[in-house]
């Protein structure tokens, strides 16, 4: 009896038992700091869409920042896509629970970036009240 390796088996691609749909399979995650707290932003709502072909914008899913600031429940994108884009819903968690707080300056953070078949695209959002940034992680 021969021991197969992780992975390989039924559906497996004959070169290193990656499953083929691994090969195609578009994955994107996301987690958002508050940099002027220190820690993450719980309960921010967060869509995916894709581009389709003819540029047109079609949401695959929808998702809300847990208490450790990810959002765990993005689907993989469509087969064909060429760039997505996360929107960030931020006006609500920036004005805080206090009503006579200033609003922040950004009410959403809409990031679009291009994407390649088969990576994973890890989008974290840096967020203050005035100010945020993005970079693609790892």
């Amino acid at each position: 009896m021969s021991e197969q390796q992780p992975g390989a088996g039924a559906g497996a691609a004959a070169s290193g038992g990656t499953p083929a749909a691994s090969l195609t399979r578009t994955t994107v995650s996301t987690h958002v700091l508050d940099t002027a707290a220190g820690r993450p932003a719980e309960g921010i709502p967060v869509a995916l869409s894709a581009q389709a072909a003819d540029g047109s914008w079609r949401a695959v899913g929808d998702s809300r920042t847990d208490g450790d600031g990810r959002c765990r429940e993005l689907p993989p994108l469509p087969p064909g896509t060429g760039a997505a884009r996360l929107d960030f819903t931020t006006g609500p968690y920036l004005g805080g629970p206090d009503p006579g707080a200033p609003a922040g300056f950004f009410p959403e953070v809409t990031v679009t970036f291009e994407v390649r078949p088969g990576e994973h695209f890890h989008v974290p959002l840096l967020l203050s009240r005035f100010g945020y940034s993005v970079y693609r992680g790892s």
